[in-house]
C-alpha cells in the first residue's frame, strides 16, 4: 500500500496536467479557426477546460471533492443563470441566442461548466493570496469575476448572448452593463464561500490549477488585444484581473526560491 499511493497520485498528477495542457491547446486554436468553427471551439475548450479543473480537484480531494466542486460551481452557476435568464436578476436582462447547444432551464449547458471551470482556480489564487476565511472568499469571488471582464466582451461579440439593456457599462467595454459584473460578483461570492467551506486548503498552491489561471489571463489579454478586435477588454481586463493575477504570479515565483 505504501507504493500504491505515490503511484496513484503520479498518475493522477499526469492525467491533471495532460488536461491543462489540452486546455491550453484547444484556446490557441480559437483565434486561429474561420469563424464557422469558433463556436464548436468555444464549446470543446469549456468543456476540456473544466475536465482539467475537475481532475485538479480529485487529485487533492477525492471523488467527493469533484462532486462538490461541480455541485457547488456548476449547481449554483445553473441556477444563478436561469434565475437571471428568467428575472434579469442578479445580471440583469439578457438572453442566449441558442448558438451554444443543448440548453437545461434556458441555459446552455457549457455556461454551469465555465463557472466550474474557472471556480477552482479562482480558489486557489485566494488562498494562495490570503489565509483567513473572509479575505479568501473576497478575494476568490474577486478573481472569478474578473475573468468576466474578458468574457463577456468576447461571447457578445461572437453573438452568443445579448443584453437588453448593455448601459451603464464599463467605459472601454461597451455592450456589458454594470449590473453583470455585480451579479457576477455576488454569485462568486456564494460560491467561493460554500467551496472554501468544503474544500480543506492543501499543502500550497495546485500547479494545474494556477497555469489555468495566468494562461486565462496573460492570453486574453493578448487575445483580446491582437485578435478579437476589443482593445478595450484587453486593457480594463488587464488592469482588473491582473490586480490579482499579477501578484499571484509574484507570489508563486517567489515560493519557488
Amino acid at each position: 500500500m505504501a507504493v500504491v499511493a505515490p503511484v496513484v497520485r503520479f498518475g493522477a498528477s499526469r492525467v491533471s496536467w495532460s488536461l491543462v495542457a489540452a486546455a491550453i491547446a484547444v484556446q490557441i486554436m480559437y483565434p486561429l479557426m474561420p469563424e464557422p468553427w469558433r463556436t464548436s471551439v468555444t464549446v470543446t475548450s469549456v468543456i476540456v477546460f473544466f475536465m482539467a479543473s475537475v481532475a485538479d480537484v480529485a487529485r487533492l480531494h477525492g471523488r467527493s471533492g469533484a462532486v462538490l466542486l461541480i455541485a457547488i460551481a456548476g449547481g449554483g452557476g445553473l441556477f444563478a443563470e436561469a434565475v437571471g435568464v428568467a428575472t434579469g436578476f442578479p445580471f440583469g436582462g439578457y438572453a442566449y441566442t441558442g448558438t451554444l447547444g443543448p440548453e437545461l432551464l434556458g441555459v446552455p449547458l457549457v455556461v454551469p461548466l465555465a463557472w466550474v471551470m474557472m471556480a477552482w482556480p479562482a480558489l486557489v489564487v485566494a488562498r494562495t493570496l490570503a489565509r483567513r476565511g473572509v479575505a479568501v472568499v473576497l478575494i476568490g469571488a474577486f478573481a472569478l469575476t474578473a475573468w468576466d471582464l474578458f468574457l463577456d466582451p468576447q461571447m457578445v461579440a461572437a453573438g452568443h448572448w445579448f443584453w437588453f439593456d448593455p448601459d451603464p457599462g464599463l467605459p472601454l467595454i461597451p455592450g456589458v452593463p454594470l449590473t453583470n459584473y455585480a451579479g457576477w460578483l455576488l454569485v462568486s461570492l456564494v460560491v467561493l464561500g460554500l467551496l472554501n467551506a468544503t474544500l480543506r486548503r492543501g499543502d500550497g498552491p495546485s500547479g494545474p490549477a494556477a497555469t489555468l489561471y495566468l494562461w486565462v489571463y496573460f492570453s486574453s489579454v493578448m487575445a483580446h488585444a491582437v485578435f478579437f478586435g476589443l482593445p478595450g477588454s484587453a486593457v480594463t481586463g488587464g488592469v482588473i484581473m491582473g490586480a490579482v493575477a499579477i501578484p499571484f504570479a509574484v507570489t508563486l515565483w517567489r515560493r519557488r526560491g
